[in-house]
């Protein structure tokens, strides 16, 4: 494993900055801070590492760069993704905090904080004795998801830089916005980015591998209840917080993130709003079969007409759509990319995990859109709160694998 010297202090630099997205925003990127790291910062990086046509494309809301070719035939061009964006919990004022040689048992305390990263909770963590650990203070997120693959894309391009020995095709690199919430991704430019397939660099631990993802969509109801004192209640009141309650009961009680796993889906009830008088409710639906989506969706659909036939007028209002696909379905007709990363995980001694991931990347909406699109691990874990870390030697090893996928796209297309 190679060790990146301005690997670490470029991490520290990025997740200091806060850039969280918004999904209650109404702009694009959805929000001012995330739009101003992305061309204050990320722009400016990029810049001085020499890299050609850094620009910022304004429909897209993503920094753009190229890493030139320096050979003299034409291989295969591909694109290296990371995003900008941290998800919806505290990211004001990050101060991580670096736990060297960890003996692999201890407690780690976050910061001043009541808080501990404790190996018996999370058992991940034994596997990292040794290594340098990076948390923050309790307080806050570490911002790894996704800066742990900012500052690989980085440091990948830094050292093809400044080392022409090293050769490779043209590399394209984008910096993208809100995936946390779903929505950075669908108004990439697949054309203007000129890649012929690309990775998001987005995954978990050394290993992890993910070209299979939920399907999912979202949902949310507007209850309309009848207020009148309690005291006169009786066949006039409706409450629409028992309505939502009652609702939330006709789904199946297994099928919730607390109790499934694997290639279990879920109803996912993320917010619950209201008084007597209205409610509003917001959820996820995940499957990994695309069937069984559209069973999950007809579910919903049933239970809210079966409601508001009993009421006799619509006093559930049900909104739905569809956020993503699963990415397997169409990388299943581009398995050499899938190979091309599995051997670069092999060559580097990785074992390689293809577990289907029980979530989504900015992969799985770009492989419906022409650009085939694995996610490769960044060293993030416990992802999206304060008990969030990140491994520096996971980062130095995920650096050694985009240059080994360099290496062999090279080789296996030189002319």
């Amino acid at each position: 494993m190679t060790e990146y010297p301005t690997l670490l202090p470029r991490f520290l630099k990025y997740v200091k900055v806060n850039s969280r997205s918004d999904e209650h925003s109404d702009r694009f990127p959805s929000t001012e801070r995330e739009e101003n790291f992305q061309k204050n910062v990320i722009m400016k990086d990029l810049e001085e590492l020499g890299l050609k046509d850094v620009h910022y494309n304004q429909k897209s809301g993503c920094v753009i760069a190229t890493i030139p070719s320096n050979i003299d035939y034409k291989v295969p061009t591909f694109g290296l993704l990371a995003h900008c964006d941290t998800a919806d919990f505290n990211s004001v004022d990050v101060k991580p905090q670096i736990t060297e040689n960890y003996d692999g048992k201890s407690k780690i305390q976050l910061g001043d904080s009541e808080f501990y990263l404790d190996p018996e909770v999370f058992p991940h963590l034994k596997n990292y004795q040794g290594q340098t650990i990076i948390s923050a203070s309790g307080d806050t997120l570490l911002g790894g998801d996704d800066k742990c693959g900012i500052s690989e894309l980085m440091t990948f391009a830094e050292y093809l830089m400044e080392h022409p020995e090293e050769k490779h095709g043209e590399i394209k690199l984008a910096f993208t916005p809100d995936e946390e919430i779903g929505t950075g991704a669908e108004h990439f430019d697949v054309e203007e980015f000129g890649a012929d397939f690309a990775y998001t660099v987005d995954g978990e631990a050394p290993g992890k591998l993910d070209w299979g993802t939920f399907s999912a969509a979202q949902f949310g109801l507007d209850i309309q209840g009848v207020n009148v004192h309690p005291a006169v209640a009786k066949g006039q009141m409706i409450n629409a917080i028992q309505v939502g309650i009652d609702f939330h009961n006709q789904l199946p009680e297994h099928d919730r993130p607390e109790h499934t796993d694997g290639r279990e889906g879920f109803f996912h009830l993320m917010n619950f709003d209201g008084t007597v008088d209205s409610a509003h409710m917001d959820y996820i639906i995940r499957d990994f079969e695309r069937d069984g989506l559209e069973r999950r969706k007809n579910l919903v659909k049933d239970i809210v007409k079966k409601m508001n036939d009993e009421f006799g007028t619509e006093r559930i209002k049900l909104k739905m759509w569809d956020q993503y696909y699963n990415m397997a379905d169409e990388l299943e007709k581009h398995m050499e990319i899938v190979d091309l990363a599995r051997d670069a995980y092999k060559a580097e001694g990785l074992t390689v995990n293809e577990d289907p991931v029980r979530g989504g990347t900015d992969g799985s909406q770009l492989t419906y859109m022409g650009l085939p699109c694995p996610n490769l691990f960044a060293g993030e874990e416990n992802m999206h709160g304060r008990y969030e870390y990140t491994v520096l030697e996971s980062m130095w090893k995920a650096v050694d694998v985009l240059r080994k996928i360099n290496q062999l796209n090279v080789e296996r297309n030189k002319k």
